[in-house]
């Protein structure tokens, strides 16, 4: 996995910056990358793209709180915090809502409406599982960390009403008009970020974050049959949203652990079982495992090492559906490595006895090895 640039070096500022700072900083580089003004550059598109993913996390006091502390993988943050501002990009208009709303004296509210309604972001976690969990389902608790709206002050950052006042700078509109000769331009006021509210006094307990990081158990019902780099999905349990938005959703990525006897392709299972030359040789009833516990595999006289026989219905069940997979038991016949005297003596004479005709597989070959040489 790539690494992930510094967010201040991305935007060229120390780790002191002031708010101010940050946000010249931020415009100067998104007009400078801005896809509109660099069509067909997707190196210009990406850094564009990484600008913003910097901005929306620095401009925020308690993402830059956890940025500072935790780096990328802070609370809240993962790698799904631009769904709530940056995560697709259309038109200069849509985009620009902090620094080129509308030309020619036309106004926009785009700004505005992200800071008021904010869809929250979507998490991802990973999920171990054993192996017969997921063949036959299982349901699981997990310990979530995500952010939810701060309880104190309801999401609005502030220690109480009084705190909250129009914003002085745009009066209360989120915009403010600019004149470049004979053009006139909005863009999103600097002072509430769009909001046309500024907070005096911030609420003690998320600092003006409006959200808090919370531990929630959640129950997760992993269904049968479900596989390494499947996903669940869980919806309104991501992180929580502003004015009133949707929560974001939750998504399980399931890996599930290796088992030491039993190796699975789809809803098939495999499973090598070990047998002496002897109950090759003569036969034999043997116990095999299964995943639904031991079973019963009677072995023909004469089997062949790697035999495959084919339990139907014994495999993997199929995901939200019905019916399951075969279980394929493979025959290795092992070769026994020390032997007593007696057991030695009883071979060779075995050996001295034996005919071709006891070994067809080996006559076949010898068959072709002389036809080979004779022409």
């Amino acid at each position: 996995m790539a690494i992930k640039q510094d967010y201040y070096e991305l935007l060229g500022i120390n780790k002191n910056a002031s708010p101010d700072e940050i946000k010249r900083a931020y415009r100067g580089l998104a007009m400078q990358y801005h896809p509109d003004k660099n069509p067909n550059n997707n190196q210009s598109e990406e850094k564009f793209k990484l600008i913003n993913e910097a901005y929306e996390i620095l401009s925020d006091p308690q993402k830059r709180s956890y940025y500072d502390q935790f780096g990328h993988t802070g609370p809240g943050l993962g790698n799904n915090f631009s769904q709530e501002g940056f995560s697709e990009f259309t038109d200069f208009n849509e985009v620009f809502g902090d620094i080129f709303s509308n030309f020619f004296g036309g106004t926009s509210t785009s700004g505005r409406r992200r800071q008021s309604s904010q869809r929250g972001s979507d998490l991802q976690l990973e999920l171990k599982i054993s192996f017969m969990e997921a063949c036959f389902g299982v349901e699981k608790v997990i310990e979530l960390n995500h952010m939810k709206i701060c309880k104190s002050c309801g999401g609005t950052g502030a220690l109480d009403e009084k705190s909250i006042e129009t914003c002085k700078h745009c009066h209360g509109t989120g915009q403010v008009r600019h004149s470049q000769g004979f053009i006139t331009f909005s863009s999103t006021c600097t002072y509430c970020r769009g909001a046309g509210k500024t907070i005096t006094n911030l609420c003690p307990k998320c600092r003006g974050g409006r959200k808090i990081s919370e531990t929630t158990k959640i129950n997760v019902k992993i269904p049968a049959g479900i596989d390494t780099g499947s996903k669940i999905k869980i919806s309104g349990e991501g992180d929580s949203g502003y004015g009133g938005a949707d929560n974001g959703d939750l998504y399980i990525l399931i890996n599930v652990k290796d088992h030491p006897i039993f190796r699975r392709d789809d809803t098939d299972i495999y499973c090598e079982v070990p047998i002496s030359f002897t109950q090759a040789a003569l036969g034999a009833e043997i116990e095999i495992p299964t995943l639904n516990g031991n079973d019963l595999l009677k072995i023909p006289a004469g089997t062949q090492n790697g035999k495959v026989f084919r339990f139907k219905g014994k495999g993997v069940p199929i995901i939200n559906g019905f019916g399951r997979g075969d279980q394929n038991i493979k025959i290795v016949i092992e070769t026994p490595t020390k032997l007593t005297s007696k057991q030695k003596e009883l071979l060779k004479q075995f050996a001295q006895e034996e005919e071709e005709t006891n070994n067809p597989i080996r006559k076949g070959f010898l068959d072709k090895v002389k036809d080979i040489f004779q022409k």
